[in-house]
């Protein structure tokens, strides 16, 4: 499976192109995003994601030698933040004791500590298996036509939405699927675009949006209560992302646990766990921890998440 990812120039058209059932945007909308020097030189650092707060508020946090999963090596500690405000003619003007700079019109003009100058753009990141097709012997979950989830879980639009659970159980699998955040910027923490891909109805794979965060164990792509996601690789609200996870489920002797299950993922085509033994069921979990197959569950939190292009390979 690839793990490029997909490096695109900002298109205006693709901020409306999202689809009728979503979050409304506003005028912070536009300026939230990822940028680099440019899509092609995106590897060679350094770049920046810039968050909105809500009210014209935003923060920008660097990453010096590249964005995640294209070039960054996950040191927390070494990631600057900076506070920006709008002003009236739409300019954003960052400050902070290691980075100062002014976002208008895409372009986000940094000066460092040291006083070198440096200019960004904004692009998109693309995940490298968006619209991956299920291959021969794989299980529509949702998707051209198919629906094996609860079937008033479908919106109009031809999404499905979280609090989807499907009938049939599964035990060892590969799973694929795409999902979209909304856009909340005045939430914060939990509140902010919450889901949850359950695993077997067991295992809590969180869904936050998490963008530009340091990326923990209930953040986005994080196991829950187990173990966080390295690196973070969650992109903006409303842009299509995907899950893409292999899993092995525990193998009991009676009521004798002798193999925990297992799990890989790759977030947006970055693997983020390989090969985690999870301990035991998560917190919310609908089954309890034994060798019987389980469900493929989607957490309903309130916040509209969305999902499509769902399928599995029984293993």
């Amino acid at each position: 499976m690839k793990t490029a990812l997909l490096f695109l120039p900002l298109l205006t058209s693709s901020l409306l192109a999202q689809g009728a059932d979503q979050s409304p945007t506003d005028a912070d909308f536009p300026i939230q995003g990822e940028y680099a020097f440019d899509a092609k030189a995106i590897q060679k650092g350094p770049g920046v994601q810039v968050i909105a707060l809500g009210d014209g508020k935003f923060e920008a946090v660097s990453f010096k030698h590249g964005l995640p999963g294209a070039g960054w090596e996950g040191k927390w500690a070494a990631v600057t933040h900076s506070e920006g405000s709008r002003d009236a003619s739409g300019t954003v003007k960052f400050t902070g004791s290691d980075l100062t700079g002014e976002l208008s019109g895409q372009k986000l003009r940094l000066k460092g500590p040291a006083g070198k100058e440096l200019e960004l753009t904004r692009i998109e990141r693309q995940s490298p298996t968006l619209g991956m097709k299920p291959p021969k012997g794989a299980t529509v979950l949702f998707g051209d036509g198919t629906n094996l989830f609860d079937k008033n879980k479908a919106t109009e639009d031809g999404l499905l939405s979280q609090g989807a659970k499907t009938q049939e159980t599964f035990g060892d699998f590969i799973l694929h699927l795409e999902f979209r955040l909304p856009y909340m910027p005045k939430e914060r923490g939990q509140a902010r675009g919450n889901s949850g891909l359950y695993l077997q109805g067991r295992y809590e794979i969180q869904i936050l949006d998490s963008f530009g965060l340091e990326g923990k164990d209930n953040e986005c792509a994080g196991i829950y209560q187990t173990a966080a996601p390295s690196p973070n690789m969650c992109f903006p609200p409303l842009t299509w992302q995907t899950y893409d996870i292999e899993f092995t489920a525990a193998k009991f002797n009676k009521d004798e646990k002798k193999r925990k299950a297992t799990v890989t993922v790759r977030h947006n085509g970055v693997v983020v766990h390989k090969n985690l033994e999870i301990p035991g069921p998560t917190g919310g979990a609908i089954l309890p921890d034994n060798s019987e197959p389980g469900p493929i569950l989607l957490q309903d939190h309130g916040n509209q998440v969305r999902y499509r292009n769902i399928w599995v390979v029984k293993k």
